[in-house]
């Protein structure tokens, strides 16, 4: 009751405020761009929802991606949407088969689930429900990135790392979206990304010091991972995707700068009951009699882990393992099946495949340069400008 009553409200005052004015016309959108200042990301917010509602902090204009259908609201307040069924939506006043976008004005933002942000944002209908992407400038973009991927307190050399392996996977990312109606998630599956409402200093500049540089190999973009911590070294691409072109840049490197991190060596136990529930997911019957690492790197880091039942052994991706564990990492030192659990150590965190964060915020701190700590994790890879490529 309580949204169906916002839901008139919102319509009423959209109806009030209704205007035929021109929106305003929308950004460029191409990942070719010879610029970053020309180029858009689509970022995935949410997907499958049947209703939201987005504050906006003041001028908000409402359109039709065709803009056949259009009003502003000119004071703050709070915009709800919802699905319609058979592929139409309805946002304020305004229903449509159309894709809607909501575009704050200059220095405005719109605020979706606690998160604030600059860009448009484009709700589009799929059949009984609708996603949320939003349309966003690519450096704006690596504003509300920075942050989620590495301490806005860290040095300023790791965070222009950060910003140019950030700006990299995006543009990488990008070239390969398909015909997919976004470019990248808002989560560990592309990037964190939290929007732009609030932007740190530190991490400004540091994009803003790099603003168009990108790493290449061979005249090409590549996907720059990252991650946590490598526990000492990290490892080739392929060792964490069999299935992954391995390239020099991503074989793997010595670190040496991130054992000041906490994560550097951990310890975790996981209940008997649940690896009992695993190997049953796995379709083994019988009691768990063992759980080992059946093949690992040069480096220490677990690709392969047997799981053994009375009646029979699968051996499975550590990758996989590591997820339905909880595990920080794959580079397992220690696994222990005991009575009532099952005991790991290991160290590092993340597939630990590209740039170590911690080890980039350690060479930082020993008076290394952004340049340097991007040459040492991706080895063979060219800091240039993109307007080159």
């Amino acid at each position: 009751m309580k949204n169906k009553l916002l839901f008139l409200v919102t319509v009423v005052c959209g109806c009030l405020l209704f205007s035929a004015c021109a929106a305003p016309s929308a950004r460029k959108t191409s990942t070719q761009a010879t610029s970053t200042s020309s180029t858009t990301v689509r970022v995935l917010l949410a997907e499958k929802q049947k209703s939201a509602s987005f504050k906006h902090s003041g001028l908000i204009y409402i359109y039709t991606k065709d803009r056949s259908k259009k009003y502003k609201i000119s004071q703050a307040g709070t915009v709800a949407a919802r699905a319609l069924g058979a592929g139409k939506i309805q946002v304020g006043t305004l229903q449509s088969s159309q894709p809607v976008i909501l575009e704050p004005a200059p220095g405005k933002t719109i605020t979706f689930k606690g998160n604030a942000y600059a860009g448009k944002i484009y709700l589009i209908a799929d059949a009984s429900a609708f996603h949320i992407v939003e349309y966003v400038p690519l450096e704006t973009y690596l504003y509300g990135v920075l942050p989620y991927e590495m301490s806005y307190t860290w040095p300023a050399e790791a965070l222009k790392a950060q910003a140019v392996a950030a700006r990299t996977f995006t543009l990488k990312s990008m070239q390969t979206t398909g015909k997919r109606y976004f470019d990248l998630y808002s989560d560990v599956r592309s990037q964190m990304y939290k929007g732009t409402g609030k932007i740190y200093p530190s991490v400004k500049t540091a994009v803003d010091k790099t603003r168009g540089e990108v790493l290449a190999y061979d005249g090409q973009l590549f996907y720059t991972y990252y991650h946590g911590n490598c526990g000492g070294a990290t490892d080739s691409v392929t060792s964490w995707n069999p299935g992954a072109k391995a390239i020099k840049p991503l074989s793997g490197a010595k670190c040496g700068y991130d054992k000041h991190a906490k994560n550097y060596s951990w310890q975790q136990t996981v209940s008997r009951a649940k690896a009992e529930s695993y190997a049953a997911s796995l379709g083994l019957k019988g009691k768990l009699k063992s759980i080992k690492v059946a093949r690992k790197t040069g480096t220490g880091r677990a690709t392969n882990i047997t799981v053994r039942t009375q009646k029979g052994s699968k051996t499975i991706a550590c990758g996989n393992f590591r997820m339905a564990f909880g595990l920080k990492s794959c580079k397992i030192t220690k696994l222990s099946l005991r009575k009532k659990d099952v005991l790991f150590k290991g160290r590092g965190s993340g597939h630990g495949v590209g740039m170590c964060q911690d080890g980039a915020n350690g060479m930082a701190k020993a008076g290394k340069s952004y340049k340097q700590i991007l040459k040492k994790y991706y080895p063979g890879a060219k800091l240039t400008p993109l307007k080159d490529l």
